[in-house]
C-alpha cells in the first residue's frame, strides 16, 4: 500500500512510517496462516502495544500517545490494508478504553488507564446481547449492588476478544424493569478478564475475520468491585453511544484500508493479466471499473478524515461519524466485490486475497451499528 499522505506533520509521517514497517514486516507475512487456522494473533497485539499503537489517541499523562484522532485513524487504515482483523482489534481496544478515559473519575483514570494503554493489556466492549443488537437499550444483563460490589448475571453476544481480553467494558441494567427496553437504568462496569464467573463461550464460525475471536460472554454471578462503576449509575447508555462515535470512525478507516488493498491488488493483476494480446487493464470495461474503485476510496477517505477533524476540534460529530461509517463500509463492499470481478475466476479462489477481502468487507456493514442504524442516526440529525 503506497497511499500518499501529503498533509502529515513530520511526527505524523514518522508514525505512519513505523506502522508501515511493522505492518509489512510482522502482519502481512502471517495473515494467510492465521486466517486459515482461525488463530488469534495475541502476540502480535503485544508487538503493536510495545510500539505504542494501542493507546494512540489518549493523553500522554495517562499512558497514551496523545496523537490526534485524524492521525490515529490513518494508522488503522494502514494496518487494515495488511490485516483487517488486527486493525479491527486495535479499534475495539481503543473503543474499550474510551468509557474510563472520558467518564471515569480522576482516581480511576490515574489508577487504571496506564495499564490499559501501556501495550500489554487488551480490551473488549460488551454492549450487544443475543436478543438486543440494534436495539441495544433492550439489554437484560443485570448487576445487583451488594456489600462486596456488583453481582453480574447475563449474556453478552458478538464480543470481539471474548476470552482473550484483559478487561471488559460491560453495559448492565442496574435499575428499572429488566425488560422495559429503555435506556434508563443502564450502567457501565469495567470488569477484569480474570473475574470468577466470567466465561467466554466457543468462538463463532464467522464468514470473515476468522483470526478475530468473537464469542458470547456469560456472566454467572461475577462479582465486580464497587469502584469499577464508570461514570454515574444509570448513565451507561449515554456512555455507550458516545463511545460508538469513535468506534464507527475506526471501522470507517478500517474499511478504507481494506478497499485500498483490494484496489491495489486488482490493479496490479490487471496490468499483468493478458487477454487478446494485451493487459486487461487496457480494456475500457476494466479500466473504468478500476477508476470508479479509486474514486470511491478517495471520497471515503476524505469523509472519515473530515469527521475526525471535527472530533479533534471538540465539535459535535455523531452524524458525521455515522455518515463515514455508512459510506466507507458500503464502499469497501463495492470495491472488494469489483476486485473479485477484475480477477475473474482467479478472484474466486483463495490463491488470491481478494476473495478474503470481499468476505471481510461484509461484516464492516454490520458491526458498530448496522448501516441501516447509521441511516437512522443520520436521518434523525436532519
Amino acid at each position: 500500500m503506497t497511499v500518499d499522505r501529503p498533509f502529515l506533520s513530520d511526527e505524523g509521517a514518522a508514525l505512519i512510517g513505523l506502522v508501515r514497517e511493522i505492518a509489512d514486516g510482522e502482519l502481512a507475512p502471517r495473515v494467510e496462516e492465521f486466517e486459515a487456522e482461525r488463530r488469534f494473533p495475541r502476540e502480535l497485539f503485544k508487538v503493536l502495544g510495545r510500539a505504542g499503537l494501542l493507546g494512540l489517541p489518549y493523553p500522554e499523562e495517562v499512558g497514551g500517545a496523545g496523537v490526534p484522532y485524524e492521525l490515529y485513524l490513518q494508522v488503522l487504515e494502514e494496518l487494515a490494508a495488511r490485516w483487517l482483523a488486527v486493525a479491527e482489534g486495535v479499534s475495539v481496544h481503543t473503543l474499550a478504553c474510551y468509557p474510563l478515559a472520558a467518564f471515569g473519575s480522576d482516581e480511576q483514570r490515574k489508577r487504571l488507564l496506564p495499564d490499559m494503554l501501556g501495550g500489554e493489556q487488551l480490551g473488549a466492549y460488551c454492549l450487544s446481547e443475543p436478543h438486543s443488537g440494534s436495539d441495544a437499550a433492550a439489554l437484560k444483563t443485570r448487576a445487583e449492588a451488594g456489600p462486596d460490589g456488583w453481582t453480574v448475571r447475563g449474556t453478552k453476544a458478538w464480543i470481539t476478544h471474548a476470552g482473550q481480553a484483559d478487561f471488559y467494558n460491560v453495559f448492565v441494567r442496574t435499575g428499572g424493569p429488566q425488560t422495559d427496553g429503555r435506556s434508563a437504568g443502564i450502567s457501565c462496569l469495567l470488569v477484569d478478564g480474570a473475574t470468577p464467573g466470567v466465561e467466554a463461550q466457543a468462538p463463532e464460525k464467522t464468514m470473515g475475520l476468522r483470526s478475530s475471536t468473537v464469542a458470547q460472554l456469560v456472566f454467572d454471578g461475577a462479582v465486580v468491585p464497587a469502584d469499577r462503576l464508570i461514570g454515574e449509575e444509570g448513565n451507561g447508555f449515554r456512555i455507550a453511544l458516545r463511545a460508538l462515535d469513535g468506534g464507527r470512525l475506526g471501522i470507517a478507516a478500517c474499511a478504507v484500508g481494506l478497499a485500498q488493498a483490494a484496489l491495489d491488488y486488482a490493479a496490479a493483476y490487471a496490468r499483468e493479466r493478458e487477454q487478446f494480446g494485451r493487459p486487461v487493464a487496457e480494456f475500457q470495461g476494466v479500466g473504468f471499473m478500476l477508476a470508479d474503485m479509486a474514486t470511491q476510496i478517495a471520497a471515503a477517505r476524505a469523509l472519515y478524515l473530515a469527521a475526525a477533524r471535527l472530533r479533534d476540534a471538540g465539535l459535535p460529530h455523531t452524524a458525521e461519524a455515522a455518515k463515514a461509517k455508512l459510506f466507507c463500509t458500503d464502499t469497501a463492499m463495492r470495491v472488494t466485490t469489483d476486485a473479485v470481478q477484475v480477477l475473474g475466476g482467479a478472484g474466486y479462489v483463495s490463491d488470491h486475497p481478494v476473495e478474503r477481502y470481499m468476505r471481510e468487507a461484509k461484516v464492516l456493514q454490520i458491526f458498530e451499528g448496522t448501516n441501516q442504524i447509521q441511516r437512522v442516526v443520520i436521518s434523525r440529525s436532519l
